[in-house]
């Protein structure tokens, strides 16, 4: 049965990073995305949370930006992994199974995912301000 594309109700991409050799690398992507793009920055997460197996920021965004977005991380990367996921009612499944990795894939902790929740994950108001003056 195909699902509707109504069901996405935002985007995360997980942005991962060593935090001993390569946090000036995140650092410089992230401030790089927010001259760029209307997004919702996440804090810095140091350490493992959740289903993610290393440190990392979360970038929240709206799905009218996926096709500008997700090209420009899969150019400028800068090495470094990144999972790409809607949010739809299926954590899980998003996380897992209809996600798409920009460098290497990484694990996940799957079960700590639920499988089935009542609201997808909105993407919230962006906490950047582009200046329009960055290429795209």
């Amino acid at each position: 049965m195909a699902r509707n594309l109504v069901e996405i109700a935002s985007y995360h991409g997980h942005v991962y990073f060593d935090p001993e050799h390569g946090r000036a690398d995140a650092e410089a992507l992230r401030e790089a995305v927010a001259a760029r793009f209307r997004v919702r920055l996440g804090q810095w997460h140091e350490q493992p949370v959740g289903p993610h197996s290393q440190a990392m920021f979360q970038i929240a965004f709206a799905p009218a930006l996926f096709a500008t977005l997700v090209p420009w991380l899969m150019l400028n990367h800068r090495g470094l992994s990144i999972l790409v996921h809607p949010n739809t009612r299926f954590p899980r499944r998003d996380h897992v199974d209809d996600s798409l990795w920009i460098g290497a894939a990484l694990a996940l902790v799957e079960e700590v995912l639920p499988v089935e929740e009542e609201k997808a994950d909105e993407a919230g108001e962006p906490n950047t301000d582009p200046d329009g003056k960055a290429a795209i």
